[in-house]
């Protein structure tokens, strides 16, 4: 079977049937499955012995079906990745390699410690062609303590840069006549992280940023066990669907929409700020958040609910943790 005229079927444009001879070949795609095919000693085509070859699912069915074995394995595999860890990472070993990888370069290339770490991500990301596993591995080391949450910032750029060396080899290997548009692609790609490396990390003071809301969201999580699961589906579905449906209705809608929420963003940032340094000029009212109700200034309401709704089912344990101050070590800077 050829992947490239199959491919060619499913993207061909059919909303003009008059530019093609036969009309029928907008429909021929249906007709055409990806799974493996061989050839028997005589020429004719018969089914491969693979996994489902025998069960008559189409390929969408086989293909739903491996993406959740897919992700239950990847879970299992971080989780096996995340006890191994723990049971390895104990003692006189945990203590060396806080020593090592959280230390800074002596005077005076102190400043050049994050830039070797990051130069590190991007070696060990080009030899796994993986920055989610090389991230997925650090990951518990930062919540074991052994490597700090300011030295794992400048391994994640780096694994950053080092994953589009994947896209960069692909465009390299494509066929001549597509070698310039895939080569194009990926440079977008390879600039895009070098910009945003170049706006969060030279500057010391935009380091803090993402690094403090790290740690919100770590702190957060460690309380409240449900959030995690919110703040992935909002951030990588919610909203962006929201703002593509907005933007899908209407150009002045969806400028309207993007208006309100930056007004709501530097209003809660410039009380945050005068709560902070000037509360003493602010109004009693606005000294503190309390002129809100509570489901728009904590997180409580949505736990009590969650916690409620959990609490019927005697194996779900969802709820936040009876302790009014819960933080994470990140290890020491």
């Amino acid at each position: 079977m050829n992947i490239k005229k199959v491919l060619a079927e499913v993207t061909k444009y059919c909303s003009d049937e008059s530019e093609h001879k036969d009309p029928d070949d907008c429909q021929k795609w249906r007709d055409t499955t990806l799974m493996k095919q061989c050839k028997n000693e005589q020429g004719e085509i018969v089914k491969c012995g693979f996994l489902f070859s025998e069960t008559g699912l189409s390929d969408t069915w086989t293909g739903l079906i491996l993406m959740v074995l897919s992700l239950l394995m990847l879970c299992l595999c971080l989780a096996g990745l995340v006890k191994t860890l723990q049971s390895i990472l104990l003692g006189p070993v945990a203590g060396a390699l806080k020593k090592h990888i959280n230390s800074d370069l002596p005077y005076p290339f102190k400043w050049l410690t994050g830039y070797v770490f990051m130069a590190i991500g991007v070696v060990f990301t080009f030899l796994l062609q993986s920055s989610s596993v090389f991230t997925s591995t650090l990951t518990p080391l930062v919540g074991l303590g052994v490597i700090s949450i300011d030295r794992m910032y400048p391994l994640t750029l780096g694994s950053n840069i080092g994953t589009t060396t994947t896209a960069m080899l692909a465009a390299l290997a494509s066929s001549s006549d597509a070698r310039t548009t895939t080569i194009q692609i990926a440079v977008c790609h390879l600039l895009f992280n070098i910009f945003g490396i170049i706006l969060f990390y030279p500057i010391p003071f935009m380091r803090k940023i993402p690094i403090a809301g790290a740690k919100m969201l770590g702190n957060t999580t460690a309380k409240y066990r449900w959030f995690a699961a919110v703040y992935l589906l909002i951030v990588f579905l919610f909203l962006p669907t929201l703002l593509l449906g907005l933007s899908l209705l209407s150009s002045v809608v969806f400028y309207i929409f993007l208006g309100l929420v930056l007004l709501i963003f530097l209003s809660v940032v410039s009380l945050n700020l005068l709560q902070k340094y000037q509360k003493h000029r602010l109004p009693l009212k606005f000294q503190t958040w309390n002129f809100l109700p509570e489901f728009l200034r904590s997180l409580k309401p949505y736990d009590r609910l969650i916690t409620s709704c959990c609490a019927r089912c005697t194996c779900c344990k969802c709820g936040a943790k009876p302790v009014e101050d819960v933080s994470v070590s990140y290890g020491h800077k």
